[in-house]
């Protein structure tokens, strides 16, 4: 990615919704290519689609946490099914297979923590397979708005991105 392709990038990240004539404008570029480029970056899957973002505190899912669960027994299935199970959930915002004392960290918002309570005790510890089931509340979330490449001089020497 050059540094147009990043620029593009920035921009689209902070409102997908802005018309070619707009990013291009915005960029630099002509509109024609502004949309040849937009077109590659998402053939090459650097861009993989475009969603509206939501306030979880306006949809009444004020409170955030984290859960992490280790499964028994641990197996490829094991952790795979549990990990679809918990993706399927609506509290779920995310789920991360990790390494570690853990398999799960799972990221849920909910209503309460009384909600928070009832879904750990009555959904998830109540699973045979969940052997440890912990939870923290997050106090604060801040998803940064921009993704790009990493500067060169944060690979070790002699490495990029993709070495």
């Amino acid at each position: 990615m050059d540094a147009v392709d990043q620029a593009i990038l920035r921009r689209l990240q902070r409102d997908g919704r802005q018309t070619n004539r707009e990013l291009a404008e915005a960029v630099g570029i002509a509109p024609s290519t502004a949309l040849e480029r937009t077109r590659a970056l998402r053939s090459r899957g650097v861009i993989t689609g475009f969603h509206a973002a939501a306030d979880l505190e306006r949809l009444g899912r004020g409170v955030q946490a984290l859960i992490s669960i280790r499964i028994r027994p641990q197996s490829r299935e094991a952790i795979e099914s549990a990990r679809d199970s918990m993706a399927s959930m609506p509290e779920t915002i995310g789920v991360f297979v990790v390494t570690g004392n853990e398999d799960l960290l799972v990221h849920v918002a909910v209503p309460s923590t009384a909600y928070l309570r009832d879904f750990v005790l009555d959904r998830l510890a109540r699973r045979k397979e969940y052997v440890d089931v912990r939870t923290i509340v997050v106090y604060d979330y801040v998803q940064p708005v921009e993704q790009s490449e990493l500067p060169s001089a944060h690979l070790p020497e002699g490495r990029t991105p993709y070495s």
